[in-house]
Order: C-alpha cells, then sequence, then structure tokens
C-alpha cells in the first residue's frame, strides 16, 4: 500500500476530529484529566464498532486476504467512523472530541512513536553469515529472542532474528515448528518482562504502572514458562532433526562468516531505554493542557527524544543493511491505521468497564 493511501486515511480521520476542536467543550470536558463520558449511562451497542474492529482483524485476513490487504484502512476508517459519528450526535461534538483528544494525546501517539523508534533502529541491525540449524542452535537462538524480546520489543527481537534462523533451517525438510516456537517464545512471551517489550506493557506504563512492575511480578512465571516451551523445542526439533536424512541443497550457503551489522543502532536502542525511564523517574511538575486533556513536560520529551532516536538511526544506518533486512515501512502503517481505530472504538468500552457494577457490561 503506498504512501498516498495512507495519507488518506489519515486525512479521512482528521476530516471527523479536526471540525469538533473549533466547537465548544461542555463543561464536564473541560476538566483537565477527567472523563467527559459517563460510561453507567452507556448501552452495550456502543461496543459494536469496537468488536467489528477486532472481528475484522481476525477474520478478513483469512476469508478476505486480497481485499483486506487493499483496503485495511478503509476498514479501520469505516469502524472509526461508526463510533465518531453517532458518539458525537447522542454526546455532542465537544464532549466527543475531548475523549478522542485525550486518547490521542495520552494513548496512542506515544504508543505509535515507541513502536516507530523500536521498528525503526531495530530494522537497522542484521545478522550476517548462514547459521547451521542444529536443535541445539536453534534453541539458542530461540532463548537469545526471548530475553532480547523485553528490551527491544518482540517486533524488534522478531525482526532482527527470524531471517537468521530462516537461514539456518532453509535446508532443513522440517522446520515449520521452528517458525511456531519463534512466534510463541520471541514474538509473545519475551516481551512479558517491560514496558518496551509488548504494546499493551507500555500502555499500562502511560497509566502509571511502574516500568520495572512487570519484571518483578511476572519474572518467575516468564522463566517457567519459556523454559518450559525451550525444552519441549529441543526435544522436538532433535526428534525432526534424527528424521532429516540427507540433507537438502542448501540454498545459502557460507559465503561470508557470521556477523552483526548495523552495531551503531545498539546505543540507539539503550537511549530508547533511557527515554523511557526519563519520563518515569523525572518530575519537573509542568504541564500543558490541550482540549482538557493534561500533558506533562517529561511525556512530550520522551516522545521527542524518540522520534530524534529514530531519525538518528535512518541517518546513520548504511543503505544496505536495511535493504538486506527487508526494511519495509508497510508494517509500522498498518500497525498505525488500524490501532488508530481500535483507539477510538475502545473510548466507550472503556467508559462502561470504569463504570463497574453500574455499568452494561456488569
Amino acid at each position: 500500500m503506498g504512501r498516498s493511501a495512507f495519507f488518506g486515511t489519515a486525512a479521512g480521520a482528521l476530516g471527523c476530529v479536526l471540525p469538533a476542536l473549533f466547537l465548544p467543550v461542555t463543561a464536564s470536558a473541560a476538566v483537565p484529566g477527567e472523563a467527559a463520558v459517563k460510561g453507567a449511562e452507556l448501552s452495550v451497542l456502543w461496543a459494536l464498532p469496537f468488536a467489528g474492529m477486532l472481528l475484522s482483524i481476525a477474520l478478513f485476513p483469512l476469508l478476505a486476504g486480497r481485499f483486506w490487504h487493499h483496503h485495511y484502512g478503509k476498514v479501520a476508517l469505516f469502524w472509526a467512523a461508526a463510533f465518531f459519528i453517532p458518539f458525537a450526535l447522542f454526546n455532542g461534538v465537544g464532549v466527543t472530541a475531548h475523549e478522542v483528544v485525550h486518547t490521542a494525546l495520552l494513548e496512542y501517539i506515544p504508543f505509535i512513536i515507541l513502536l516507530f523508534a523500536l521498528f525503526t533502529v531495530s530494522g537497522g541491525i542484521l545478522v550476517v553469515g548462514n547459521i547451521h540449524g542444529s536443535p541445539g542452535t536453534n534453541t539458542a537462538i530461540l532463548a537469545l529472542g526471548t530475553v532480547i524480546a523485553s528490551l527491544i520489543g518482540t517486533t524488534g527481537a522478531s525482526m532482527v532474528l527470524i531471517r537468521p534462523l530462516l537461514r539456518a533451517n532453509d535446508n532443513r525438510r522440517y522446520n515449520v515448528h521452528t517458525v511456531v516456537f519463534f512466534i510463541f517464545l520471541v514474538s509473545n512471551i519475551g516481551g512479558s518482562l517491560t514496558p518496551l517489550g509488548d504494546p499493551p506493557l507500555f500502555l499500562g506504563f502511560l497509566k502509571g504502572v511502574s516500568f520495572f512492575w512487570t519484571t518483578t511480578h511476572l519474572f518467575h512465571d516468564t522463566v517457567v514458562v519459556a523454559g518450559i516451551l525451550l525444552t519441549v523445542f529441543y526435544f522436538l526439533d532433535r526428534y525432526f532433526y534424527a528424521k532429516e536424512g540427507s540433507p537438502l541443497p542448501d540454498p545459502t550457503p557460507d559465503t561470508e562468516r557470521v556477523a552483526l551489522r548495523g552495531r551503531q543502532n545498539i546505543p540507539l536502542l539503550i537511549g530508547i531505554i533511557g527515554a523511557i525511564l526519563l519520563s518515569a523517574l523525572w518530575k519537573p511538575g509542568v504541564t500543558f493542557h490541550v482540549y482538557g486533556t493534561p500533558v506533562e513536560l517529561q511525556w512530550v520529551v520522551r516522545d521527542v527524544l524518540l522520534v530524534l532516536i529514530a531519525l538518528v538511526s535512518l541517518a546513520i544506518t548504511p543503505k544496505f543493511v536495511r535493504e538486506r533486512n527487508g526494511f519495509d515501512w508497510e508494517p509500522i502503517r498498518e500497525v498505525a491505521k488500524l490501532f488508530a481505530a481500535i483507539f477510538l472504538t475502545i473510548i466507550p468500552v472503556i467508559a462502561i468497564l470504569r463504570a463497574g457494577s453500574t455499568g452494561a457490561l456488569a
């Protein structure tokens, strides 16, 4: 999908929101940090756009993959509009715009900026050379990916290690299970220990959860689950390795030694961690109010630093590193569009849940 489609979708979403910014805000919406919408007054029907968005993500790629690939942005815009327009009609454009701005400034924009920074920096790290995929080697790669996923994100760890893992096993007949366990361990479980590892954990961090809360509370569980899966994988891989017989011709022979390119991005990854920790530890006490939403200075500094780190990575990483990594902006564009709709349509759902026993989902 080209950039014109991305900007077209973004323009459509902004077209729904911008007119609201010029209308007066109701009293409840003008109170900084206070929810403008009373969840106890909302019907469960307001959850339908959110449910529709999740079902679209789950079903369209399976049932209508070609349509989804070309039009997922339009589908996301449809569900966002299905929430925004009726909600504005029933609750007022000012109140609705307050909710949208609150969600955008405090959740969506920081979320996308972090993913953008991790995606850009990790996409500039390339493992070259051909590692031979024995059971021990494969298990070591999965273990390494599980560990670093909490430092550079599950997306970043997957980007760095999936190609070396595929090359290591491209001359084996039985290798599908390797990718399955990679998804379990590196792309999911490995991100459990810090807000950098998994997007929902970062959202919790934005809401005030300590940076190291998951590290201290989930470390034991993560080690146990990862240890069990790594053990199961090792013996399963040994079983399939013994069935291989004569190896297939290696499509990626040992033409260069194993090495790490783009090492200049490693300090930038440390910089990302530092920017996140800075926003948690530094409290200057300066707050800006944007359309009834309080935005603290340390949050702005964090996001600016993350954008600058990503731009530095783009400037200092050799072009061939990203080309050989298969680096492409489409994944981050897709995430930006889909999560824009998710963050919008979940607004009434969160309000209903906050209402507790008086809400429609009680």
